[in-house]
């Protein structure tokens, strides 16, 4: 099995030996010793670094397997998740990298996934429609709600409304139809063991962005037949891969290295540049790791720090035609991860033209707009560093996302903040309510 490929040009304005003498400097060894320490003591589950333990966790596959074949009896021909942020962000990504953006029923017995994540009155309104063209020609719809503290405002609104459709319809066996994933004794788990929901248990360290190996993102992929025993398996790979010593051939702590030297230079953006529309929504997963991981207001000691690096997401050769412009031209705040993908699903030949196309593949055009804008880069002194997945399958998707995540964590290190709370986002929560409760 091929391994994905991380690499970046020292001729982008950092060289090697900075980044070694960086890595030492501040003591990054230490962290990953801690962490290959907690690995092989088997005790990462008592400690923030939890989700380092699940791709490893047979139980926790084998239970969401089980609940799985379960509810396919039922073969509902839709599957709604409604969960928002860490919730759902993770489950979308692996999905479409593996289906595309754009799966309809081509495929047979496998159910149409749809996310209901903000309370967007039309775009709900677009999913009851939906639900209810289903439910009424006598079709099964499967609900899976998703929230670690079973109180999220938007979630619980989105569940109530679909509950109430589907109990319209099925008043007799509706609650055979819904799955909580939530944290063990919240308020969500209470009331589902009332209603008799099956259940599903996050565990109790792992915070919602670092969740998509747990129930929260492989009870709704393994219900649309991926294989989530092959994104473990590529998840596996990455953690043995990123708590090696070597750090030239540990991509998680080159990344983190390279991404908080640019930070120290002024260098405040992280932009991920995918090669693949399929990719989006594993940028916007990604968006919400570094965002919510780094973005912090004061640094482990109490000082107050403002720390935080903004990410932005591209998508070749689309932001070619939007942004290049901006990118090599514009100011020299940015970091670039160019990710592309060695072997698509398909290829297309373009059959004449006038500009000597003829008889070249998709491919091919794709790989030298990606190489060009590389190029590019490299004669404007812009920094970046690259990923190269040999196919978008399970395995190496698994990968990718394992790989970010234990990025993030040295990266947590590095910036001297807690990479795994994000204690400002209950303040908009305090004042919605707030709002809520006078309305």
């Amino acid at each position: 099995m091929k391994e994905f490929i991380f690499s970046y040009r020292e001729s982008c304005g950092i060289a090697l030996a900075d980044l070694l003498a960086l890595a030492e400097e501040k003591k990054l060894e230490a962290e990953r010793l801690l962490l290959a320490d907690l690995f092989l003591k088997k005790e990462l589950y008592e400690t923030s670094y939890a989700s380092l333990a699940i791709p490893f966790d047979e139980q926790i596959r084998e239970r969401v397997s089980a609940v799985a074949a379960q509810k396919k009896k039922f073969n509902p021909t839709v599957l709604v998740v409604i969960g928002i942020g860490g919730s759902s962000l993770g489950a979308k990504a692996v999905h479409q990298a593996v289906f595309g953006r754009l799966r309809t029923r081509v495929v047979t017995n496998i159910p149409l996934l749809y996310f209901a994540e903000t309370v967007d009155a039309d775009r709900m309104i677009t999913i009851l429609s939906v639900l209810e063209q289903e439910l009424a020609a006598g079709n099964n719809i499967l609900i899976n709600v998703v929230t670690k503290s079973g109180t999220t405002t938007e979630t619980i609104a989105n569940f109530y409304v679909i509950l109430e459709l589907l109990k319209k319809y099925r008043p007799d066996d509706y609650a055979e139809l819904v799955v909580v994933t939530t944290d063990k004794d919240s308020p969500l788990w209470s009331l589902a063991q009332c209603e008799i929901f099956t259940c599903l248990e996050i565990p109790k360290m792992v915070g919602g962005r670092y969740s998509v190996f747990s129930a929260v993102g492989l009870f709704p992929l393994v219900m649309t037949d991926i294989s989530i025993e092959e994104l473990c398996a590529g998840a596996r790979s990455m953690v043995t891969r990123c708590l090696n010593d070597d750090v030239q051939n540990n991509p998680a702590m080159m990344s983190a290295l390279i991404q908080y030297y640019h930070y120290q230079r002024g260098v405040s953006i992280n932009d991920l540049f995918l090669f693949s529309v399929d990719l989006e929504a594993m940028g916007k997963w990604y968006r919400q790791l570094i965002a919510e991981s780094i973005g912090k207001e004061f640094d482990k000691q109490g000082k107050q720090v403002l720390m935080g690096i903004t990410p932005t997401i591209s998508l070749g050769s689309i932001d070619l035609h939007s942004v290049a412009q901006l990118y090599l031209g514009g100011p020299r705040d940015k970091c670039t991860t160019f990710v592309t993908v060695e072997k698509n699903r398909n290829n297309i030949i373009v059959p004449h033209d006038v500009s000597g196309l003829a008889g070249r593949s998709f491919s091919d055009i794709m790989h030298a707009l990606s190489a060009g804008t590389k190029g590019a880069y490299l004669k404007n002194n812009r920094p970046f560093c690259s990923v190269v997945l040999p196919e978008k399958s399970e395995y190496y998707i698994g990968q990718f996302l394992q790989f970010k995540m234990i990025e993030i964590m040295y990266l947590g290190f590095l910036c001297n903040v807690d990479p795994f709370d994000q204690p400002n986002v209950e303040l908009y929560k305090r004042e919605a309510q707030r709002i809520l409760n006078v309305l």
